[in-house]
This record gives C-alpha cells, structure tokens and sequence, in this order.
C-alpha cells in the first residue's frame, strides 16, 4: 500500500522512545519530513534522519519554541502527531492524587496539544493537513488505572472530536488514537518499575509482563509493539484515510470487550 507521505511534512512530539520514536521512524522511512520533539533528545531519535527539538512541552514557553523551529527547519506543517504525554502509575487513589498533580497531568497530556495545534493550526489549515493525538484506553476503562492520567486522556479524546468537528470544514482532519499496553522501554529497562514491581512479585521481568498481558485480558496474548501503533497513525496521516476523521481508533489487543 502506497501512503504518499513522501515530501510531506510533520512534528512528532514525545519522540525519544516507544510509540513517538517509532512514529517518527515509519514516517522518515516513508519519505516524511519530520521534526521530533522530547525533553531530552536521545541517540536513538538523533539517528532517525529527522530533525530533533529539545522542548518541554508542558509549558507554553516549550511549545513556542517547537513550532518555531519546526516552521524553520520545514517550511510548514502537513501533518501533527500529538503523543507527548504520561503519567504516575504508581498513584491510583483519587484521595492521593492532589492539585499539583492534576495540574501536571492535565499540561501534559491535554493543555500540550491545545498550544501545540494552536500553534500549528495555521499552516495545517492552508495545507489542508492532518493531526492524530495519542490517547489511551484509560479514557473508557477508567477503573483500576491512575484516576488523573485517566481523566486527562478522557478529555484529549473529547478534545480530537472537536477539533475535527470544527476545523474539518477548513479541511484538517482530526483523529485520536487509543493504545493499550505497548511494549516499549517501560516494560524492557531491568532497572525500571516494571521491573521494581517484578522483583517484588518474586517473578523476572519477562514473566511479570506477561502476567501483565494475562490480568488485563489481552486477546492476542501480548503486548502491542510500539511499530503497529506507528504504523495505524501513518495510515491515518495518509490520503488512504481521507475519509476518516472525528474517530477514536482503539489498538489494545483486545482488552477493551465491550462494542
């Protein structure tokens, strides 16, 4: 399948690891311009081909800087990938969660897409271009999961809906990707929490992520790897989804049940 992305170009954010880095791979592989955005710029980023921007997109100060550079470096902007975000796993009481953590879940998982497509509205508009956010399943299985984390990826997808709703007319096309548990760095660094929580379950780090796949009932048995999901969000950035637009796409594996 051909997705005619070549010449076209793109900001990435969250792109030094897992679903961003694997995103900007599958897109400079398929022709795209792409500039990558993270905190801290990691080898691995710096060896895609794209064109990496240290930002911290929680403050309105990093975004200004990003849209900046990427106008600079690209000339505009056709596509926006919005996967930037995170949260505490290890915090899941609504009573332990207070302001300031709300405050930081809410910058970074929602108010950084609000600037960043604020921002790169303009030249998305004259291009006539196309933005996927990266929710969660968090956002309809808010139960057993971080309730601030959750609630913030709630919103983002509510937030995809009226983007596309509201500038679709103007030709942008809007949609939201929801994964569940992808293998990424997180599930695979021997000195992480995952691996924290295996050693405290008595279990190497290899068994305890599939036990994670076994209690969330994950269909297909595994964990979905971070270069499926980059390859949904480049199809959704192509002109073969050209009549998608205002979906929430689910890659779980399954663990969602319900229609």
């Amino acid at each position: 399948m051909n997705l005619n992305l070549t010449n076209k170009t793109a900001i990435v954010t969250g792109a030094s690891r897992g679903i961003g880095l694997a995103t900007v791979r599958t897109l400079v592989d398929e022709g795209v311009r792409v500039v990558g955005a993270a905190r801290t710029i990691t080898p691995e980023l710096a060896e895609t081909g794209a064109h990496p921007v240290s930002a911290d997109l929680s403050t309105v100060a990093g975004v200004a800087t990003l849209i900046d550079s990427a106008l600079a470096e690209l000339g505009g902007i056709d596509l926006l990938v919005n996967n930037v975000g995170g949260g505490d796993e290890a915090t899941l009481g609504f009573l332990d969660v207070d302001d300031a953590e709300w405050t930081r879940m809410f910058d970074i998982n929602v108010l950084s897409t609000v600037r960043a497509t604020r921002a790169a509205l303009p030249s998305l508009v004259e291009r006539r271009g196309v933005i996927v956010n990266v929710s969660s399943i968090v956002a309809r299985m808010p139960g057993g999961f971080p309730v601030a984390f959750g609630s913030a990826k709630a919103a983002l997808t509510a937030l995809s809906k009226s983007l596309a709703e509201e500038f679709g007319p103007r030709g942008v096309r809007v949609n939201t990707i929801s994964p569940g548990a992808v293998r990424t760095s997180v599930y695979e660094d021997p000195n992480g929490q995952v691996a924290r929580w295996a050693a405290a379950a008595g279990m190497s780090l290899a068994e305890f992520v599939q036990r994670i796949a076994t209690e969330q009932r994950i269909t297909t048995g595994r964990l979905a790897e971070a270069e499926e999901v980059a390859a949904l969000i480049a199809f959704l950035l192509s002109d073969m989804a050209g009549s998608t637009t205002g979906v929430d796409y689910v890659i779980d594996g399954g663990t969602i049940k319900t229609v």
